[in-house]
Parts: structure tokens; sequence; C-alpha cells
């Protein structure tokens, strides 16, 4: 097991509370700078295995906690706990002792758990490129997705869409809503005229997440930043709404057998391979071997591969037709799926592809 030295634990802390929790986690970003300033939690950290998000991880595992133990002084400051919760600037000598007091449960957990967020948000930019892709192919989407968890994204097709707070229209009525805002030079305009047609659903995972286990759930549960009820709610109404049964999930390393994986959708469906936020787990021989498994695929078969977190943290989509490779950069996303901001319109791709 390789492990994270101190100096590194503090420059992600430090970034994840500049980068990602301003604006979005005030309890969080206090946390997180108070952490990267405490001998004693930087040494926890240091047993959490090379490659997971070490923040999350750590809020992760005593928000769950926090949830189990609530009469905690600490649980005074989740909104997940109490639904007027103090405000965090005195927050720290609560969290630090409540870690002391638990600390082998959380150790455990640092040690075990991995960060997997099913962030079903996510699905506002993933949408339109799927549907972009259907409308240009003219046919049915096969989806691969890789880091997949507990599949929710396989079902993008199954929520309703608000975008600058004007609705698309739904083909089916669901109770997950999902709402975004949208900067682009150009008028964002997506036409839903047909419904997004989806036949095989297909995801991988090193550790796929059952949702009718309640220690599973306990933990994606626990995963939600605390002010993020919103996610909270959409989670709970996706659980209830989605159908299990047409999805198939496969525990595995999503990269090595990725060639043996697309064999199962068949080519009377466009391959969609994707993934988001997952790259940033990998070491960078893993970044440049996927890329590599997908130029492979794409000089059998046409194939579009949608990703962040390769070459940086925008949103891109790879297109290989009759072996050509066509790349975009699609977009900029909020890391929450909340908010995007167009870079290069999708209907450049097929323009360029063309060419």
């Amino acid at each position: 097991m390789n492990n994270i030295n101190q100096k590194e634990i503090v420059e992600r802390f430090i970034r994840f509370a500049d980068k990602e929790c301003v604006g979005s986690s005030r309890l969080y970003e206090i946390l997180a700078r108070e952490v990267a300033e405490n001998e004693w939690l930087l040494s926890l950290c240091e047993e959490i295995p090379y490659g997971q998000p070490v923040p999350n991880l750590l809020f992760g595992a005593v928000h769950e906690l926090v949830l189990q133990h609530q009469s905690d002084e600490l649980a005074m400051y989740y909104l997940s706990v109490t639904k007027n919760p103090k405000q965090p600037d005195d927050v720290f000598p609560f969290f630090l002792t409540f870690c002391h007091t638990y600390e082998a449960e959380i150790r455990k957990r640092l040690m075990t758990r991995l960060v997997q967020t099913n962030e079903i948000q996510r699905c506002s930019y993933l949408y339109p490129i799927f549907m972009r892709i259907q409308q240009q192919t003219k046919l049915p989407l096969g989806l691969l997705e890789i880091g997949t968890s507990a599949g929710l994204q396989l079902f993008v097709d199954q929520y309703v869409y608000e975008y600058n707070d004007v609705p698309l229209d739904p083909t089916n009525a669901s109770s997950v809503n999902i709402s975004v805002s949208v900067e682009s030079k150009e008028p964002f305009h997506l036409e839903a005229t047909i419904p997004l047609d989806i036949g095989t659903r297909l995801g991988i995972d090193l550790n796929v997440i059952d949702l009718k286990d309640e220690a599973e759930r306990s933990w994606m549960n626990a995963l939600i930043w605390p002010e993020h009820e919103t996610r909270r709610q959409m989670l709970d109404a996706a659980i209830q709404e989605v159908d299990f049964d047409k999805v198939t999930l496969v525990e595995g390393d999503g990269v090595s057998i990725l060639q043996e994986l697309t064999t199962r959708l068949p080519k009377t469906e466009t391959l969609c391979i994707f993934h988001t936020h997952v790259a940033n787990q990998m070491p960078r021989p893993v970044k440049e071997n996927l890329l590599e498994q997908v130029r492979r695929i794409g000089q059998t078969r046409d194939v579009f591969h949608i990703y962040n977190n390769i070459q940086d943290r925008y949103l891109h989509v790879d297109m290989y037709q009759s072996g050509r490779l066509t790349e975009l950069t699609y977009a900029e996303t909020e890391g929450h799926g909340r908010a995007f901001r167009v870079i290069t319109p999708l209907e450049s791709l097929f323009v360029q592809a063309s060419n």
C-alpha cells in the first residue's frame, strides 16, 4: 500500500478548501484549513491509501459517525443533523475532540472505505452530450461507465432536467429534478424532441455499491456534504425510482478489461465510454493506459469517450469515427454538477469530423 506524505496531505486540504469548498460548504472550508495545520490529524490521514481524495474520505468518515452520534456537540454544526446548525467559525475544537473520541472507528474507515459519490446531478452535463450523439448517429446508445459506484448515472435518461430555470420537457415523470446553471457565449439550447434511447447500461467499479445494503447506503449518504440537502434528496429519490434490473454492474478494474467489456455492447448501439471525477484517483500511467485502450477500441468500432481529470479538470469528448480521432473540450464543470460553462459547443465536434 502506497501512502501519502504529510506535505502532500497539507496541500490537498488547502486546495480542497480553496477550489472546492468556497461558496459550497463553509463548514468543510473551515475544517480543511484547520486540519492542514494540525499535526495529529495529518498523521491520521497518512494511513489513507494513495489515490483516494483525502479530505473527502476524512470528512465522510467523521460525517457518518456524526450521524450515528447526534447528541455530540459537533453534530450541532451539521445541517444534515439539525435544521438550525451553529455557525462553523468555532467548530474545530469540537471536531478535534470528536476525532480523538472515535479515533478507532475513523481509522478503520480511512483504511477500508473508498470515496464513491454517485453524483446524480452530474447527469446535467452528460445529458446534452448523449442527446447530441444520438441525434447525430441515429442509433440507441450503449453506455459503459468506469467508476460507476452504484450505477445511478447510467439512468441519465430517467431524470427531469432544468437548464437556467427553463424546464426541459420531460418524456418521463420523475421526482429526481436536476436543475443546473449554464454559462455559454452562444444561447444554450437543447432539443429533446425524442426520448433519449439507451440500450445497454453497463458499469464497472473496483467496489460496486449495493444500495440494498444499509451500510453501503449509510456511507454514500455520509459522503454527501452536510449542507447539500438537495443532493441527499436526489439520491434518496433515485434509489426509490430506478429499475436496477436494467443495469449490469461489474466489479473489477475498468481500465485493464475495458476492451473485453466493450464486446458486451452490440455494434447496433453507439458506444459511449464515460467517467466523471474518477480519473483523479488514477496514477498517470493508468490514465495513459486508459486513453490507449480507448484508441484501440476506436480502431475497431466508432466510440465516444466522455471524461474529465485526465489532461485537466475540463470535460472532454473524444470521438473515433472510422478510426479517426476528433477531440473537443466541451465545458468547465462545477464539482457536483450544479453548473457548467460551455467552452466549445458540441456541434463543433461533428463539424471538425466532417472536414
